[in-house]
């Protein structure tokens, strides 16, 4: 997938665990851990503004793009 997500990189660098960043926005930690392994087909804006705002960070920090011939095409 050409979308990486950084999440566990920037919960480590700000030294917080993953269940007190999912209890703090209000997702479980199944679905953080889900999402911090990019095994995920989409996420909320709403979710992505809430971690953003909790680990003082922007969308760009969390989230990466790799060019690959994938992104060519959407699957639906």
């Amino acid at each position: 997938m050409p979308v990486i997500v950084n999440l566990d990189v920037v919960l480590a660098q700000r030294k917080i665990r993953s269940n007190e960043l999912a209890k703090a926005i209000g997702i479980t930690e199944s679905n953080l851990s889900l999402l911090k392994s990019g095994k995920v087909k989409g996420v909320r804006f709403a979710t992505i503004a809430a971690i953003c705002r909790y680990l003082d960070c922007t969308p760009g920090d969390i989230l990466g793009y790799v060019p690959s011939d994938e992104d060519l095409t959407i699957e639906e």
